[in-house]
C-alpha cells in the first residue's frame, strides 16, 4: 500500500515538470530534456525511499526474530528448572536478553544456585548465564 502511494505521488510529479516544462518558450525538445530530468529525479527519490523502507522492515523483523528466540529460550530454561527434583525453582525467575539468561530469586543453597546456573547454561541458544540467585536459610 505504501508503496503504491510513493508511486502515484512519483507520477504526479512526473506529470506536474512536464506540463510545467511544456509553458516555456522553447522547442518541444526541451520541454522533454525537463520531463526526462524530472522522471529521473523522481525514480532516484522513489528508489531511495523504498530502500529506507525495506531497510526499516527488515530491522523490525530482526528485533522481532531475537525476541521470539529469548522467548522460547527463557521457555526452556523454565521447563528445565521444573524438571530438576530438589530445585526450588517456583522462586526463581528467568530474563532473556539476546540470548543471556539473568536468573534472579532465592536458592536454599549454594549447590541448588550453581544447579540452576547450570542447567541454564545448557539450554541450546544460552550465550551466558549471570546468577543472581541470592542464598535462603532452609527451614
Amino acid at each position: 500500500m505504501r508503496h503504491r502511494n510513493i508511486v502515484l505521488i512519483a507520477i504526479s510529479l512526473l506529470c506536474t515538470f512536464g506540463l510545467s516544462g511544456c509553458d516555456k518558450p522553447g522547442s518541444a525538445e526541451q520541454a522533454g530534456k525537463n520531463i526526462d530530468e524530472a522522471a529521473s529525479e523522481t525514480g532516484k527519490k522513489v528508489d531511495e525511499t523504498i530502500d529506507k523502507y525495506e531497510s526499516k522492515v527488515s530491522e523490525q523483523g530482526a528485533e522481532s526474530a531475537q525476541v521470539w528466540a529469548d522467548t522460547e529460550v527463557t521457555t526452556k530454561v523454565k521447563a528445565g528448572l521444573l524438571g530438576e527434583p530438589g530445585l526450588k525453582s517456583l522462586q526463581i525467575s528467568v530474563d532473556t536478553v539476546g540470548g543471556v539468561v539473568t536468573l534472579t530469586g532465592k536458592a536454599d543453597s549454594q549447590a541448588n544456585s550453581d544447579k540452576a546456573g547450570a542447567i541454564a547454561l545448557a539450554i541450546d541458544g544460552v550465550e551466558n548465564v549471570v546468577n543472581q540467585l541470592t542464598l535462603t536459610a532452609t527451614q
